[in-house]
């Protein structure tokens, strides 16, 4: 049978014979036939080695590249957020060893060569990814900055240790994170250059210490608008080194004043930051108020007259570095917040004080940038003949004055004083020459309220101000220390704000005070460091040497990492949800302010404004309802399951009388609304804007979570606010 079976099988003679492919189904030769075999078995060893090994990790390049920003934040956040949960990574980690910084690894290694790599060394370092270049699935590099520095990362997976996968430690890194590099430091050797390499870290770990949800502009186009800039200074320090070089400068100026002044004894100290009396200087000052003392004060213009008072006390060096405010005009050379540096030195004069700014400033420059000029030069104009300076002050000379601006198409502000047409002249005529260092000296005593009178030209006072770059810079002169002529001066500054001169000093009787128990002959001195550190660092904006730069408001709708990814605040916390409503009294500010008066004790009770121990609604009515003593009762109140309402008042007022009846009746129309009684300090300033002695305020919750607010005595609008609720 089997021979019979073959011989059947058997293909005619001079025919080849063909064999079936299990595969496609097709008769082919024997030969072809191996020939599939054999490429199918190495096709699949392939294949089985492919899936061996880890999955090349996806560059997201092109991905990336075609998301707008906000669709960026969007993506990034939730994969934060995802990573958040199940902390596989934990994305915010909260210790990181750092055993050495970017700087000091560049000096420490800049001596490696070519190909060298210093095994033997551990560096752990924090860095900000800047850009991020995947060669393959087993190298990546990584280009990042420190402290105004920049260094390269060669992540390779051979060199990769830890307990967590080398393709795991990068999958969630990208342009914009921090993250914590532990490896060893070594230069590359790239096939391109063979002569060149770079100084690198060879990771061996890399750790995701932080990310960056929001895309860094490109580095393409970089960071360069200016109002942006100025807004987002955190962003323009990531992306522009410039900014940070100029603000290191800052430091290294004001540090080098404070050296100077401390070998030479002087005391540093402290003096308020706001007053009863804005004096020291001729400007118009902010305004605040004390609740407590019910009292308006002022922010400092300049903490001239508190300094005097230290040395007329016995400090006879003394200085401070710290924050004035002037409620003027914002330009290229003025911000409402600046910084100045004020001495006062007993037994000199402003010619001491002369020779001591040209010995600091050239001190601090040739420290600031290692050569300084001394080359000064001045500019000659027009000429004028003014009246004696002993008549400046005389309605004649106001007139002359008048006809001089007049002339010139100078424009003054009213009201129209002496001081301040001179001023303005100055400034347009004798200001404008001085481009080079330069002191102006000869003031007139109508412009210097606290400057001592000259010794010999009667009229004027001794006083000097250097001018760098047509800008001062500082003001200096010798200190009024007359008891009786200070009062004059004081006396006249107060006729020019009545005038309404919004720049003149009130008169600071304490300061007057001070000098009757004498002020020994003292020479004063004020440097403006914003400015300073704008000619040192070729800056012409003002903006561009401050840290955060005062701008106006702009709204922004932009969406926070917490909206994106649906995050519910947590009212254990004390956190509340912004208002639905757009009512008068934004509940979120009732909730956080009602927060802010609790105290940590348990049994603290609440005071009314006028410091009595009652109800706070002060009505017989509301007594029946419970008054919130404690931060434990506010949560608890705030927590309950269902509608709550918190009624605040400030004082008993027509307001509070109005409605205490109605939230009387509101206790029994709604039995299943909590109702408590709280204060609010901030209610008080709610009346004041309003025009009215007080203000109850009613903030409703529901479930934990604050749902509308309303301010005054409104039933209605309660009651449906209630009502929607429920």
């Amino acid at each position: 049978m089997a021979d019979n079976n073959s011989a059947a099988a058997a293909p005619p003679a001079g025919e080849t014979k063909l064999w079936k492919d299990e595969v496609t189904g097709e008769m082919v030769s024997k030969s072809e036939l191996k020939k599939r075999t054999k490429q199918r078995e190495v096709e699949k060893k392939k294949a089985e080695k492919a899936a061996a090994l880890p999955a090349r990790p996806k560059t997201e390049k092109k991905e990336v590249a075609e998301l707008n920003p906000n669709q960026y934040f969007e993506m990034r956040s939730r994969k934060i957020d995802a990573l958040r949960k199940s902390h596989d990574p934990n994305p915010y980690p909260h210790k990181f060893l750092q055993t050495t910084r970017l700087p000091h690894f560049l000096e420490a290694h800049k001596g490696l060569k070519r190909a060298e790599e210093a095994t033997d060394v551990e560096v752990r370092m924090g860095l900000r990814v800047m850009s991020m270049r995947i060669a393959s699935a087993h190298l990546r590099f990584y280009v990042c900055k420190a402290e105004g520095r920049t260094v390269q990362v060669m992540a390779q997976s051979d060199n990769s240790k830890g307990d967590v996968p080398f393709e795991k430690q990068h999958e969630n890194i990208q342009r914009g994170d921090i993250i914590g590099v532990i490896g060893w430091p070594g230069v590359t050797a790239p096939k391109n250059r063979p002569d060149g390499g770079d100084l690198s870290i060879f990771a061996q770990e890399v750790i995701l210490l932080t990310p960056c949800l929001r895309m860094l502009p490109t580095e393409h186009f970089g960071y360069k608008d200016q109002e942006q800039r100025y807004r987002n200074r955190f962003l323009d320090l990531i992306m522009n080194d410039s900014t940070r070089e100029t603000l290191v400068t800052r430091t290294k100026i004001v540090k080098a004043i404070r050296q100077y002044l401390d070998e030479r004894d002087f005391l540093e100290v402290q003096t308020p930051m706001m007053n009863k009396t804005a004096g020291g200087a001729t400007a118009k000052p902010f305004k605040t108020h004390h609740n407590e003392l019910n009292m308006e004060l002022f922010l400092r213009i300049a903490p001239e007259l508190f300094l005097k008072e230290l040395v007329v006390g016995g400090l006879d060096r003394v200085y401070e570095i710290g924050r004035q405010f002037r409620n003027e005009g914002i330009d290229l050379t003025h911000n409402p917040e600046f910084t100045t540096v004020e001495f006062y030195m007993a037994y000199a004069d402003y010619h001491d004080i002369i020779e001591m700014t040209e010995e600091m400033v050239s001190e601090m420059v040739f420290k600031v940038k290692g050569s300084y000029e001394t080359t000064f030069h001045t500019q000659s104009g027009e000429e004028y003949k003014f009246p004696p300076a002993n008549t400046l002050h005389t309605d004649e000379a106001n007139e002359f004055l008048k006809k001089v601006l007049e002339k010139m198409n100078v424009q003054c502000s009213e009201p129209r004083t002496n001081a301040r047409m001179i001023d303005k002249l100055v400034g347009e005529f004798i200001e404008e020459t001085a481009i080079n260092p330069t002191f102006i000296t000869g003031h007139p005593e109508v412009m210097s309220p606290l400057a001592k009178y000259h010794r010999d030209i009667p009229g004027l006072c001794e006083r000097a101000e250097a001018f760098v770059c047509k800008k001062e810079i500082c003001n200096f002169y010798t200190e009024l220390n007359d008891p009786f002529d200070q009062r004059l001066r004081f006396e006249e500054q107060l006729r020019q704000k009545e005038q309404g001169d919004e720049e003149a000093q009130g008169i600071d009787e304490k300061f007057c005070e001070s000098l009757e128990f004498g002020l020994p002959p003292t020479g004063g001195w004020g440097l403006g460091v914003d400015r300073l550190v704008m000619f040192l660092t070729d800056n012409y904006s003002i903006k561009e040497v401050l840290t955060f730069p005062f701008m106006k408001d702009v709204e922004e709708n932009k969406k926070t990492a917490a909206e994106v990814v649906d995050i519910e605040p947590k009212p254990v916390e004390g956190i509340a949800h912004k208002s639905t409503s757009g009512c008068g009294y934004d509940g979120k500010n009732a909730a956080q302010s009602c927060f802010a008066t609790m105290t940590e004790s348990e049994e603290q009770p609440q005071q009314l404004i006028n410091g009595e121990l009652k109800p706070l609604s002060g009505m017989e009515a509301t007594s029946n309802i419970p008054v919130i003593k404690s931060r434990a009762e506010y949560l608890k109140a705030v927590m309950y399951e269902g509608v709550t309402i918190l009624e605040g008042t400030a004082t008993w007022c027509k307001q509070c009388k109005v409605i205490a009846p109605e939230v009387a009746k509101m206790v029994d129309e709604y039995p299943d609304v909590k109702f408590y009684l709280y204060d609010v300090e901030e209610c008080e300033e709610v009346a004041q804007e309003l025009g009215v002695r007080s203000m109850p305020t009613f903030s409703i919750f529901k479930d934990g979570d604050i749902q509308d607010g309303v301010t005054g005595a409104k039933p209605k609008e309660i009651r449906k606010a209630i009502e929607a609720c429920l």
